[in-house]
């Protein structure tokens, strides 16, 4: 570990990246705490407590308190986030968006500039409901919002737009400049801040003897042991090998090159739990401002821990698993694309019956993610319940985290292997050399390519 951190801090390169995402996280940190205008924030962080099971709850531990604070930063980069993820789908469902994506860099840059564009939109909306919201909201018999009306409307708006456009600039430089991707670390950022509370809470239980010590251990490992089964699930592999037949180019005959096309156990990612939760709190949500029979009652029923909360979250779930990664990865596409570049899965006929097969793989591969996201998901009510622990460990935060910070050490490992090959072949142009005087022998020059 010592070794890893000196030789982040002798490459220059990626010390500059690590202190710029560093830097940048501490500018979004310390917007957190700018104030917006208009708001009673003692009478906001009141009734948001009092109200924790909506999504306004979910929210807050997102913007990393933001919520609480109504910091200028208050919608964070949900906007953005919800932006590219509409963008994605619609990527695959709209034949122009699709073309547009495969026209190269040039079409990468578009499809940016709409989800810029979607992302501002998104705001806009947002901060208004979120304004219309806050004007009926009522705590101890204080009001929220100090001056109702059209002005706090409009201020809204134009602040917490702002606000939305320069953390996606952040993220989006984050990523270009920095290491990681910088919209997820801006999340990861925003639920990390919220653990020092939690434990704090913890270390309050076992002070005042609701907890004893051996509990606390008992639940440490315990803790740590589904850390490490997220982590090992999270990088899990289903390699399918792929062989690429010969090629002849000239007089030379090229030997086939073999290589494996990986398919991740969880391929949905994060997406699931975040659209299930999403979906769930909806009822409660709206519940807190209209007072109907049927709201209460639904609201009543699917709150969290309740048995049909549980069975509907669980079911949302594996539904989104399954949808998410039917419109992100397609196995006809697959391949076709191998049959254009010669490749094959050995014993499985090229075209259609290779397809059959990626697909039943990543059906098995889809179940068993699923069934591993609800469990985690599910996790901190049974721990809640059962336990008494008075704070949420797993669900949608912990898998955040576990998955940001894996690509992130990944991104560091790639620098960091970058600098070891430059120290054991020389100057990359002795490696090209190299390369060309590889290209040059027959049976080698497949195995290089």
């Amino acid at each position: 570990m010592n070794n890893i951190f000196a030789d982040i801090w002798k490459m220059e390169d990626l010390r500059y990246r690590v202190l710029f995402t560093i830097a940048m996280l501490g500018v979004y940190r310390l917007g957190i705490f700018i104030p917006a205008p208009g708001i009673d924030r003692e009478a906001l962080g009141g009734w948001i407590n009092s109200q924790p099971n909506t999504l306004f709850g979910l929210y807050d531990m997102f913007a990393g308190g933001a919520l609480t604070q109504f910091s200028v930063f208050v919608l964070g980069i949900m906007p953005y986030i919800t932006a590219s993820i509409i963008m994605q789908v619609m990527t695959h469902a709209v034949p122009t968006l699709e073309r547009i994506s495969k026209e190269g860099q040039q079409g990468r840059n578009r499809i940016n500039q709409y989800t810029r564009y979607g992302t501002i939109a998104i705001a806009v909306v947002q901060s208004f409901a979120m304004a219309r919201g806050m004007e009926t909201m009522k705590w101890a018999q204080a009001s929220v919002v100090i001056e109702p009306g059209w002005g706090f409307r409009v201020m809204t708006v134009l602040t917490m737009t702002a606000g939305a456009c320069f953390v996606m600039w952040l993220g989006e430089q984050m990523t270009d400049r920095g290491v990681g991707n910088g919209a997820s670390i801006i999340i990861t950022a925003g639920i990390v801040a919220n653990l020092p509370a939690g434990t704090l809470s913890l270390v309050q239980l076992i002070s005042i003897g609701e907890l004893n010590l051996l509990q606390a251990m008992l639940l440490l490992v315990f803790m740590f042991l589904v850390l490490m089964a997220i982590v090992f699930i999270e990088r899990g592999q289903r390699k399918i090998p792929i062989q690429y037949a010969k090629r002849v180019l000239g007089r030379r005959v090229y030997e086939g090159q073999t290589t494996h096309l990986p398919l991740k156990v969880n391929t949905a990612g994060v997406i699931p739990p975040i659209f299930a939760s999403s979906l769930l709190m909806m009822p409660s949500t709206i519940g807190t401002f209209y007072q109907d029979g049927v709201l209460r009652w639904l609201a009543a029923a699917l709150y969290p821990g309740a048995w049909l909360y549980n069975v509907v979250y669980v079911g949302l779930i594996i539904f989104f698993a399954f949808y998410y990664t039917a419109v992100t990865f397609n196995p006809v596409d697959v391949a076709e694309n191998l049959k254009r570049q010669g490749g094959y899965i050995p014993k499985i006929r090229p075209g259609t019956e290779t397809a059959e097969f990626i697909d039943r793989l990543l059906t098995r591969l889809t179940s068993g993610g699923a069934v591993y996201l609800a469990a985690v998901c599910v996790l901190p009510t049974w721990l809640i319940n059962e336990f008494g622990i008075p704070f949420y460990y797993g669900g949608t935060g912990l898998l955040i985290i576990v998955g940001v910070t894996l690509d992130t050490v990944q991104q560091i490992e790639a620098h960091l292997m970058t600098r070891h090959y430059d120290g054991i072949d020389g100057p990359g142009g002795n490696r090209v050399k190299g390369r060309r005087r590889r290209l040059g022998d027959g049976g080698a020059s497949g195995r290089a390519l």
